[in-house]
């Protein structure tokens, strides 16, 4: 059995003394006060930008349209998913004659601010892509040398979150100086702008990184390598991220978020049990949602897993706990989420993909000692169906059914 105890299950950030201490930083621009909820065009659509043979599935404006529209007309925006992401591939391969970045103007002939202003139109946010490099990783003009200039840049088209990559740095001292250089901006243009980083993700391969550091100048920021639509890489952002829990959880809170990269459920690789499984994790893990889908063609299943208001309600529950892994036995993993209220989200993984459903025993004795029902807690399982169990004292042990690769996910109050 190994059982996993962190030495403090409260978010903890240490404040590391600032080179510019006159400066509004990152993780204190009241932004991302629970994890940022929205869509991102990357892992399901990548770097289509030949429009000719496919113009339903190219980057382009009208995708970004689109996909706002279905945002506002089929729930998302009133679920909470308010943020609309551009990734890679939306550039010109060259900057304007006053060093300006520009959007390809075949397929975004109306430029990012026309983008900006549909979305703001729609109650959405507009998110956009660059890089702390010389070149983004597919190649189009990166921030290095203008981080200034593209912060304003983007302020004055109306943006509302920069997702800033890490391709074609340099040096770890050009990495990192990019990375603060680029906030600071940010910050200085006056406008809102959530900020997502991948500096953990680039630097861990080179040093240690200074998470107090991170979270001191960035909303949420990537730690592993980009999310594929398959199981496989699912599970290792999983592991990963209980991997490392030691150093994530005790930075991550309200403004400042560990991100394991995009959902991908309603697309094609994973199984039913597997998207539960997703949903749930990355509700426990406080992590930003932000779905990478096609949502002209979505199931009505998938839509309404990403649409489950009592599971969102964990993920962005304001307390800003990140949750972590607590017990690993027997193939089972038990995760669990402090929540306001003394409350406390608990999710049960059945990691064998072999054989049928199993049982799990559930004791309130593998459970968070701060629970503030000790005799008993009313207790609800949210997935995968919703069921009331009503009151688990101290004394019951609960059989929990759980498919293979699946996940129960429960909330005790």
């Amino acid at each position: 059995m190994d059982r996993v105890v962190l030495k403090s299950i409260w978010p903890v950030i240490i404040l590391v003394a600032a080179p510019w201490p006159s400066e509004v930083l990152g993780l204190n621009n009241g932004l991302a006060l629970t994890p940022p909820m929205g869509w991102l065009h990357w892992e399901r659509f990548m770097c289509q930008t030949d429009c000719k043979p496919n113009p339903v599935n190219c980057v382009s404006e009208q995708l970004f349209m689109q996909m706002a529209d279905m945002m506002v007309s089929n729930g998302w925006l009133k679920a909470g998913y308010k943020y609309l992401c551009i990734d890679d591939c939306w550039m010109s391969i060259h900057r304007d004659e006053n060093n300006k970045l520009q959007a390809d103007s075949i397929r975004f002939p109306g430029g990012i601010k026309k983008l900006a202003d549909y979305v703001h139109a729609r109650g959405l946010l507009l998110g956009i892509y660059q890089d702390v490099g010389k070149q983004t990783c597919a190649g189009y003009p990166g921030s290095q040398g203008f981080y200034e200039l593209d912060a304003q840049t983007f302020a004055d088209w109306g943006v509302d979150l920069l997702k800033f990559d890490g391709c074609n740095y340099g040096t770890l001292d050009q990495l990192e100086d990019g990375y603060r250089r680029m906030s600071l901006a940010l910050n200085r243009t006056g406008r809102n702008i959530v900020y997502s980083c991948e500096w953990p993700f680039y630097a861990r391969h080179l040093t240690k990184v200074n998470y107090s550091e991170v979270a001191q100048y960035c909303n949420l920021w990537r730690n592993f390598d980009d999310i594929e639509d398959s199981w496989t890489s699912v599970k290792y952002v999983i592991d990963f991220t209980s991997a490392l829990q030691d150093e994530l959880v005790p930075v991550a809170g309200p403004g400042a978020w560990n991100d394991p990269d995009m959902l991908v459920i309603g697309n094609f690789g994973l199984s039913w049990d597997q998207q539960i499984t997703q949903m749930a994790l990355w509700s426990i893990m406080a992590a930003p949602l932000l779905m990478s889908n096609d949502l002209r063609d979505i199931s009505p299943e998938s839509k309404a897993l990403l649409q489950n208001q009592e599971v969102i309600a964990i993920n962005q529950d304001s307390l800003g706990v990140q949750g972590y892994r607590v017990l690993k036995v027997d193939s089972f993993e038990l995760w669990e989420k402090p929540l306001s209220g003394r409350s406390l989200a608990v999710s049960v993984t059945n990691r064998k993909e072999i054989g049928g459903a199993r049982f799990f025993q559930l004791s309130q004795s593998l459970l968070w000692k701060g629970l503030a029902c000790k005799n008993k807690c009313y207790l609800t399982q949210l997935l995968p169906t919703r069921y009331e169990y009503g009151y688990f004292n101290a004394t019951c042990s609960l059989p929990l059914l759980v498919n293979p690769s699946g996940t129960v996910l429960l909330k005790l109050e």
